[in-house]
């Protein structure tokens, strides 16, 4: 978590709190040590935000102390509300989860009107989507994608075969189906898409994909136009890059 996130996050915890928060429940809340939150609250008196209490006691955030409310029209909060929301299709708990923190932390700092509208939006977004995973992280698949690692995977296709496969992860595909994982196939020699919920063992690997993420998503693109279709149909296989 950057430092100015979980500045944030230490605000809009004690301005939700009706009593003083420690600092070792805040660690423990942002998974940072106590000494850090010491630090960061140091920090923010410092920048005039009227935090009061102290070590051993607990903090709790003056009342009337706001932060700025952020500029949005009725159809960016509704754009927001939907979005978020719909993250719930994807079978991605990790975004999930991410999604809900991001509705918290915009309804705070919405005017009173706009911020119910967004808490009690006059919409419904169905949840039904695509299978969760049971044993693919793909809150760890993106790290993998983000830190250039090899996956090692376990896979078991259509018919119940089971492969062991290195690929190079490049792009993770939300459809309403499935969730697609793809990437270059150490295996196959070529790029293939794997789903999700078929995948039955991973591991993250400490050894990096050749060539960097950038040149290897520039030729999936290439190849698929930025769109991976349902079911992905075979291609000869290219030279690896």
């Amino acid at each position: 978590m950057r430092r100015a996130d979980r500045l944030f996050d230490i605000i809009q915890v004690l301005r939700t709190q009706a009593g003083p928060v420690t600092a070792q429940a805040l660690a423990g809340r942002l998974e940072v040590t106590a000494r850090t939150i010491y630090r960061d609250i140091a920090s923010l008196q410092a920048s005039r935000v009227p935090i009061e209490g102290a070590a051993g006691v607990g903090y709790v955030l003056r009342r009337g102390f706001d932060l700025p409310p952020l500029m949005f029209t009725i159809e960016e909060v509704e754009a927001i509300a939907v979005g978020a929301r719909m993250l719930r299709r994807t079978g991605d708990p990790g975004l999930q989860s991410s999604a809900e923190s991001v509705l918290s932390k915009v309804s705070v700092l919405l005017p009173d009107l706009l911020g119910q509208h967004l808490a009690n939006p006059p919409f419904f977004v169905s949840g039904h989507g695509a299978p969760l995973p049971l044993a693919a992280d793909l809150s760890a698949v993106r790290a993998a994608i983000r830190e250039e690692r090899k996956l090692c995977i376990v896979y078991s296709d259509t018919k119940g075969d089971r492969t062991i496969r290195v690929i190079w992860p490049v792009v993770v595909a939300y459809y309403v189906e499935a969730t697609l994982i793809g990437g270059w196939c150490e295996l196959r020699c070529d790029f293939r898409h794997f789903r999700a919920d078929r995948i039955e063992h991973i591991d993250l690997l400490e050894e990096h994909f050749p060539g960097g993420r950038r040149a290897l998503l520039g030729r999936w693109r290439d190849l698929f136009g930025g769109e991976v279709e349902m079911p992905v149909m075979s291609r000869a296989p290219v030279v690896p890059p």
